[in-house]
């Protein structure tokens, strides 16, 4: 139950948004433009059904484990 308010909080919600359009800005940057266009949809749906806000932590976990736990400013 509190593991529950915690992920439901406002706090944490923005949280979230905030960080997937941190990814999404960051792969502008590097050129990976589909990558930067799907973050920044995901934090437009995020913005618009807080309840999805989960989707956008859960996205950015499947792209750290795509890239092998690999920084980006590190490419191997």
């Amino acid at each position: 139950m509190v593991l529950k308010k915690l992920l439901g909080s406002t706090a944490t919600r923005s949280l979230t948004v905030v960080s997937v359009l941190s990814e999404a800005k960051t792969a502008f940057s590097r050129g990976k433009r589909t990558r930067g266009v799907l973050l920044l949809g995901l934090a437009v749906l995020a913005v618009l059904a807080w309840k999805w806000a989960l989707l956008g932590l859960a996205a950015q976990g499947v792209l750290k484990l795509v890239r092998g736990g690999r920084s980006e400013s590190n490419p191997a």
